[in-house]
């Protein structure tokens, strides 16, 4: 598919004939909302006095009474709006194209929850806990990166780095043997089990992380009909063509009712 034509004119400058490119540029905008129908997923439940730094911990938002860290994979809203879904244009490959994901460890928690990376490309995680009420976790809480490539109930590690100071970081290039098949990369801390993040490999820039309510857009998508993926890594996924008019909108939705398989 040619995403783009080229021309040029000549025009006489000073003397000189100087060929001009003229860039017809060809593209539009998907934007639309990612809902789940499918069964209701509860939050997870972790026991803050099971791990290290249970004190610390609790200083994350995310919890049920005193000892109870809750991991909320699956977050819908009213009208069934899917937050966190990664929407991506799967049939356009864009050659030297470069994602590098930015993990941060925040309050015990990996964010963001969902985003996306390129295979053979880098992957950073950064420590920002420190427990100054801690003699042993004044200059860091220690967090232990752990990542997989996840192919159904397949999985193999990819890095296994611990990062004991606040400030440290890791960037480790990845490969993902099994991401023509349709594998994503899992992070969780060694440490903190409850700690975990999901990555979808891409092959362009037209992808989009859905808001709290389920709603994207994708911008300077190039003209013509597309394979468009919406992605959950715990909610599923679900595939659908969006015919993409230059200059114009196109609305395309999505509704996710359970894992399916996708080629990468």
């Amino acid at each position: 598919m040619r995403n783009r034509q080229s021309l040029a004119v000549s025009l006489l400058l000073g003397g000189l004939l100087v060929a001009v490119p003229l860039i017809a540029q060809a593209g539009g905008t998907i934007k639309g909302k990612v809902t789940y129908s499918g069964k209701a997923v509860k939050a997870k439940e972790f026991a803050f006095s099971k791990f290290p730094n249970p004190k610390f911990c609790k200083q994350n938002p995310s919890q049920k009474g005193d000892d109870t860290r809750l991991l909320k994979e699956v977050e819908v809203d009213g009208s069934k709006g899917l937050k966190n879904a990664i929407v991506s244009v799967r049939d356009v490959k864009v050659k030297g194209f470069k994602q590098t994901p930015h993990v941060r460890a925040k309050l015990c928690e990996f964010l963001p929850f969902t985003g996306v990376l390129v295979n053979k490309g880098n992957f950073i995680v950064e420590n920002t806990d420190a427990d100054a009420s801690d003699p042993k976790s004044k200059e860091g809480v220690l967090h232990n990166p752990h990542s997989f490539d996840v192919l159904g109930a397949k999985s193999s590690t990819l890095f296994n780095i611990g990062l004991a100071k606040k400030g440290s970081k890791l960037d480790k290039k990845i490969k993902m043997r099994m991401a023509r098949k349709g594998s994503v990369l899992r992070l969780q801390c060694d440490q903190h089990e409850f700690m975990q993040s999901w990555f979808l490999p891409v092959k362009n820039a037209h992808f989009a992380q859905t808001a709290a309510d389920g709603t994207f857009e994708i911008k300077d998508v190039p003209a013509g009909k597309h394979k468009v993926l919406a992605w959950h890594p715990v909610a599923g996924n679900v595939q659908a063509t969006c015919d993409v008019k230059d200059g114009g909108t196109t609305e395309c939705n999505f509704d996710i009712k359970k894992k399916g398989k996708f080629k990468g």
